[in-house]
This record gives C-alpha cells, sequence and structure tokens, in this order.
C-alpha cells in the first residue's frame, strides 16, 4: 500500500480566542457541507488554534479563508488504537523507539476503537514504523 495513502491533510484555522469563533467556524462548515471528523483547540496569548479533520479539506481552506480566517494544511497520521490501558503507550513507544518527534495529537474513543490523530516530524517514516509493527492506519474518507 502507498505511505501517502495514510497521510490525512488537517486544516489549521487560526482564530482571537474570543466567544462565537468556533461558532463562526462550525456554521460556516456546516453552510458549505463539510462535515468536522474531529476537532482540537489549542490557545496561546489570546489566540486559538482549531485543527480539524474533516471530508472536504480544499472546500474547508476555501470556504474559511474567504471568511478571512487564516488557515493552513498539515499533514497528520491517524492511528487505530487499543482502548484499553496501554494502547497509547504502545504507540508512543514504536514512534519513539524509531527517532521520531510526536510533535501534537489528539485522540478520540468511538464504538469500534480509539484513534490518535498524530503530527510527527517524518510522516512518511512513523507510516511506515507503525505499519510494520501491525499497527492500523485510518484512511479517512475524504472527498476533493
Amino acid at each position: 500500500m502507498e505511505k501517502s495513502s495514510y497521510i490525512i491533510k488537517q486544516i489549521s484555522v487560526f482564530s482571537e480566542n474570543r466567544p462565537g469563533r468556533l461558532a463562526a467556524i462550525a456554521a460556516a462548515l456546516r453552510d458549505a457541507e463539510i462535515n468536522i471528523l474531529a476537532f482540537s483547540i489549542a490557545e496561546a496569548d489570546g489566540f486559538g488554534v482549531v485543527r480539524a479533520l474533516v471530508d472536504r479539506p480544499d472546500d474547508a481552506y476555501r470556504t474559511l479563508t474567504d471568511l478571512g480566517f487564516r488557515v493552513s494544511f498539515t499533514d497528520v497520521i491517524g492511528v487505530k488504537m487499543r482502548d484499553e490501558p496501554g494502547g497509547l503507550s504502545e504507540i508512543a513507544s514504536v514512534l519513539g523507539d524509531a527517532g521520531i518527534n510526536i510533535e501534537y495529537a489528539y485522540a478520540y474513543s468511538g464504538k469500534d476503537a480509539a484513534v490518535l490523530i498524530l503530527r510527527v516530524d517524518q510522516v512518511e517514516d512513523a507510516v511506515r514504523k507503525i505499519l510494520d509493527h501491525g499497527g492500523e492506519l485510518l484512511r479517512l474518507p475524504i472527498k476533493s
């Protein structure tokens, strides 16, 4: 399998950290019929970064930049992990032992499995290492 098929295009939206900003982002994506699959928010010095996986990242980029938001893309991977004690430790150890740095991560636990979204410094090497160790990576139903 081609390693690039596991690389997910995440959008990052930079905005002032004030009431209504997340609502504006979510409403814009709703109105454009773009589905948010996962997201996280980080805050620093009065600004926020909304990181999101969406089903149509290029359309999300256009929609949000047209409204004046600063948006960028980041390559991430989604790793299915055991939803039990040690699941995160296993994935972090595989990458750490390979010298791959996890720059940030967020996770969710769903009906079928827990999923860890990772921004790493060596994305293709991370994909290879996880697959080599029997790990399972997501391929999201991304539309162009």
